[in-house]
């Protein structure tokens, strides 16, 4: 038998979370035109480029058929409602949590860009450029979700089929996997989504997959390990401790509404369970996250065993004695009074957006304070410019000297690391896998990645640039 190469028509363009972390979108097109678009995300922590990179797609947005939504995070969902505000009338699937937090998150985001400001070099506020949408574009978004369930094959259109599988990442993430069959031929194709951790406080571990040609994955933390003795919970009660006990100063958190919020109340609720927390008050500025904590706790079936459980006979995961809510502005503006040892947490967690900007702003000056970092932060964020030990950081046009102890928890992240992406490869035949895709991670670290997983016995691994298109090419007989 004769061997030619025949180039295949499909092929995915990597649009977004190309050798950097954010901005998620990798367009599948098909023999017969069809798009199928993975994760449709917001770019974050980009510095002066940030706006640039979300003012275009690089594809038409009329032109997408499907979205696949792996999980809610604003990276990954956040700019679905421009995408239907130029052009996408399909549907939007993903599973039913994400539906529900992607909802409140896309409204706040609304509202962030309608009220955000930018400033100069002096300190003045200038006028800044329209919004990528507006709520009434989120409320023509919302009509297109789609619920899947995990693990059921469900047909797009007649060659095309997708499942879920449980991420391990976010209440209702997901891998995706998608059989397509063209020219008589069926491939697989899985987009990792974000990989979680396989002993995540609140979550399930990631599923096994069936068998795939092609694997987009996530590489986040693919150079690096977690250790495996350290305890989170622990090392905020020695933060705790440091700071509020004995320097009786203010403990403040950057932290995502989503996911990360919720795995502090987790850990600050056994300190109470405890009773290692003492009487210092637990204060969460952010409506969002109490939106997202509702639905952590309407969707308690999703979460470990022994968080279900603890659902399950009556007492929340995420509720204990000391735990205040701001639920208006006018909430958030009385913490700056207050003058007792306190713990403060709020969005974002690389501190470049969000009310956690006012409040780190209030206290980098004293030493008596200590603000801590729990996930990652791209080097241009503000997190991330404390993280590298700056001295001078300029907030919302103001400049302020560093006098708080800056920590960090960076083992608390959601995202797996170089074993557990390697675990969650594990059900794979690496010589059954044609190519992998290395998406979402800082190019040096997918660079070391890389060359684990060849000498894993993975042929191709290939890490794409942004606005790169790759054919999904393969040998046929003729």
């Amino acid at each position: 038998m004769n061997f030619t190469r025949k180039t295949q028509s499909m092929r995915i363009g990597f649009y977004g979370a190309a050798q950097m972390v954010t901005g998620s979108k990798h367009l599948i097109t098909l023999e017969d035109g069809t798009n199928i678009l993975l994760d449709c995300g917001l770019f974050q922590g980009a510095g002066p480029a940030t706006e640039a990179l979300n003012q275009a797609f690089g594809f038409d947005a009329a032109k997408v058929n499907y979205v696949i939504l792996s999980h809610a995070h604003i990276d990954h969902s956040g700019l679905l409602p421009k995408l239907v505000k130029e052009g996408f009338t399909g549907k939007i699937y993903c599973t039913a949590p994400t539906r529900a937090l992607a909802g409140i998150l896309l409204m706040d985001s609304a509202n962030i860009q309608k009220h955000a400001t930018q400033h100069t070099a002096n300190g003045k506020e200038e006028v800044p450029s329209d919004p990528f949408y507006d709520t009434d574009d989120v409320k023509a978004t919302l009509p297109l979700f789609e619920v899947l369930e995990y693990n059921a094959w469900q047909t797009l259109q007649p060659g095309v089929e997708v499942m879920l599988t449980d991420a391990g990442h976010l209440l209702g993430s997901a891998a995706v996997h998608l059989k397509i069959t063209e020219d008589g031929i069926t491939q697989q194709v899985t987009f990792s989504g974000d990989i979680g951790r396989y002993r995540h406080p609140l979550l399930c571990p990631p599923q096994e997959f069936p068998q795939a040609d092609y694997i987009i994955l996530e590489s986040t933390y693919g150079s690096s390990l977690h250790d495996p003795l350290f305890s989170a919970t622990d090392e905020l009660m020695k933060l705790i401790q440091h700071t509020c006990m004995r320097k009786k100063g203010k403990l403040v958190i950057p932290a995502f509404s989503l996911g990360r919020t919720q795995e502090l109340l987790v850990h600050l609720k056994q300190l109470t369970l405890e009773k290692r927390l003492a009487d210092i008050p637990v204060i969460v500025d952010s409506p969002l996250s109490l939106a997202a904590t509702e639905i952590f706790a309407e969707y308690s079936d999703c979460l470990n065993d022994r968080l279900a459980t603890l659902s399950e006979n009556g007492d929340s995961p995420f509720d204990f004695p000391n735990l205040h809510w701001t639920r208006c502005v006018e909430d958030s503006l009385k913490i700056k009074g207050i003058t007792e040892p306190a713990i403060i947490i709020a969005s974002s967690g690389m501190a470049d957006a969000g009310r956690i900007r006012h409040h780190i702003a209030d206290t980098i000056e004293d030493r008596n304070n200590t603000i801590l970092l729990v996930g990652y932060c791209s080097p241009a964020s503000l997190g991330g410019q404390l993280l590298s030990g700056e001295k001078i950081v300029t907030i919302n046009g103001q400049d302020y000297e560093v006098a708080a102890n800056i920590a960090s928890i960076s083992s608390m992240s959601a995202h797996g690391d170089y074993d557990n992406l390697c675990q969650f490869l594990s059900c794979q035949k690496s010589s059954g896998v044609k190519k992998l895709f290395l998406v979402h991670g800082e190019q040096k670290v997918q660079e070391e990645f890389q060359k684990k997983l060849l000498n894993k016995g993975f042929a191709d691994v290939h890490i794409p640039a942004l606005n790169e298109v790759c054919s999904l090419s393969s040998p046929v007989a003729v």
